[in-house]
């Protein structure tokens, strides 16, 4: 069973061709200096690409110098469209773009399975962007790698970590965290709010509302396996599409975050 594009030719293009180009060009405009190497999982958000892609491009630049060694991919975003109790897998064996398919990672997928908050739900993954628009950035920029697709309902925060920890592994698995921020404030209302709220994550302090982000469930789940693991949190980026392809009467935040093992970030302090 293969999960189809549900968002192909309103979030981002539905031809093979200028979706490839879309995604290149928007990892082509990051700066050299604005990337933090060997990120062990990324916050990205999750709108059309016109809206939220040069933030996402920042986030999944970073992979470049890693892109051989990643492998798996651990991909967490919340529900939109069909509600769902705990953290729902697809009941597929791979997932659909115009840039083609991604195996689901069944070795990981049977060590979480049978855990209480892990259910099967092709429902809730069916029409659900927040996880599909992530794909072609994945499939861009890494070499052969497998797929982790979990989408986040009523669930503890507790209980997203005791997944995370599962499948947290080495080098070979990245973890991606998909979620806007604020929805419709006014421009500056939601600048404020946002840093805020990214203020929060680079301290790894939970989210309090829904109102931060939509994904503030899986977010405060990464944000208690970051803290176990010591993780170091870096800003990419933060604006909103008011700054995009938006008006500013009415905007929704984006942020992209990386966050790295201690070890990476000693290694560059010494060289720098």
């Amino acid at each position: 069973m293969v999960r189809e594009p549900a968002v192909a030719g309103t979030f981002y293009p539905a031809q093979r061709e200028q979706l490839a180009d879309n995604v290149n060009q928007l990892l082509g405009s990051v700066e050299a200096s604005e990337l933090i190497t060997q990120p062990k999982a990324l916050i990205v958000p999750h709108a059309g690409y016109i809206y939220s892609g040069p933030t996402a491009a920042l986030a999944y630049a970073c992979l470049a110098e890693n892109a051989a060694e990643i492998r798996r991919v651990v991909l967490l975003g919340p529900v939109h469209r069909v509600p769902v109790r705990g953290l729902a897998l697809p009941g597929a064996d791979a997932f659909a773009t115009p840039l083609g398919t991604i195996e689901l990672d069944r070795e990981a997928i049977a060590q979480i399975v049978t855990m209480p908050q892990v259910v099967v739900s092709a429902a809730a993954h069916r029409l659900e962007h927040s996880l599909e628009v992530q794909l072609p950035f994945l499939q861009t920029v890494l070499d052969d790698f497998k797929l982790v697709p979990l989408a986040v309902g009523d669930v503890a925060p507790e209980q997203v970590a005791e997944v995370l920890e599962k499948l947290w592994g080495g080098p070979e698995t990245l973890i991606v965290i998909s979620s806007d921020l604020s929805h419709f404030h006014s421009y500056q209302h939601a600048q404020h709010v946002d840093r805020q709220t990214v203020d929060s994550i680079l301290d790894l302090r939970a989210l309090t509302s829904y109102e931060q982000a939509c994904g503030a469930t899986p977010v405060n789940g990464f944000l208690l396996a970051a803290r176990r693991h010591g993780l170091k949190p870096e800003l990419l980026d933060l604006c909103n599409s008011g700054d995009t392809a938006g008006d500013k009467q009415r905007v929704v935040g984006y942020a992209a975050l990386a966050f790295c093992e201690p070890d990476s970030f000693l290694i560059e302090d010494l060289a720098g």
